[in-house]
């Protein structure tokens, strides 16, 4: 018998054997794994965040992605901040710039990554900087940084399609044409 016939019957026996189970190991299988789906879609968080000027942001996960209830339709960039970083200083008049030449697609939400800031003095910080875009400060903040995977450095910014998935990532300071670049594709997604 030649090699390859003894080696594709082998691999024929080994597939029969371990891909049959019986009808009720596979009904059960397919009940818990059911339940299973169920357990994580009630497990899904929703992050309710304020802005400093007290206005709700409500962002929901979804098995099909991110749900900006406030801006239906609408290409989100979330971008974590400090008001410390000279990085996430220089960016401001970037994302102004972006948010204004795409006003009817594109929302920018900065959320803040400092514990106990003032609002008072996070508006102070928005008036300094011209900031167009609302900014979250609240404890929230941090939960919605690990529900992104983690937020380990800033500037981090996270782009989202018109329909909640995530498109693109950055990490660091961002030139405004690749911004720009990027969000031209997400809208069309």
């Amino acid at each position: 018998m030649n090699i390859k016939v003894l080696a594709f019957c082998s691999i024929l026996i080994a597939s029969v054997f371990t891909a049959c189970q019986d009808k009720q190991s596979i009904d059960e299988s397919v009940v818990n794994t059911t339940e299973e789906v169920k357990q994580v879609e009630q497990k899904l968080p929703t992050f309710h965040l304020k802005t400093t000027n007290d206005k709700n942001i409500t962002i929901e996960v979804t098995k099909d992605g991110w749900n900006f209830k406030e801006y239906p339709n609408k290409v989100v960039l979330l971008n974590f901040f400090a008001t410390w970083c000279p990085p996430c200083k220089a960016e401001i008049p970037h994302l102004n710039n972006l948010l204004k030449k795409y006003e009817k697609d594109l929302v920018v939400i900065s959320v803040l990554v400092e514990q106990n800031k003032e609002n008072s003095i996070v508006n102070d910080f928005i008036l300094e900087h011209d900031i167009q875009y609302p900014i979250t400060n609240s404890p929230v903040n941090f939960d919605l940084a690990g529900a992104v995977g983690g937020v380990d450095s800033i500037p981090a910014m996270f782009l989202f399609t018109k329909k909640g998935l995530v498109y693109q990532n950055y990490v660091g300071a961002v030139d405004e044409a690749i911004l720009n670049t990027d969000i031209q594709k997400a809208i069309t997604k």
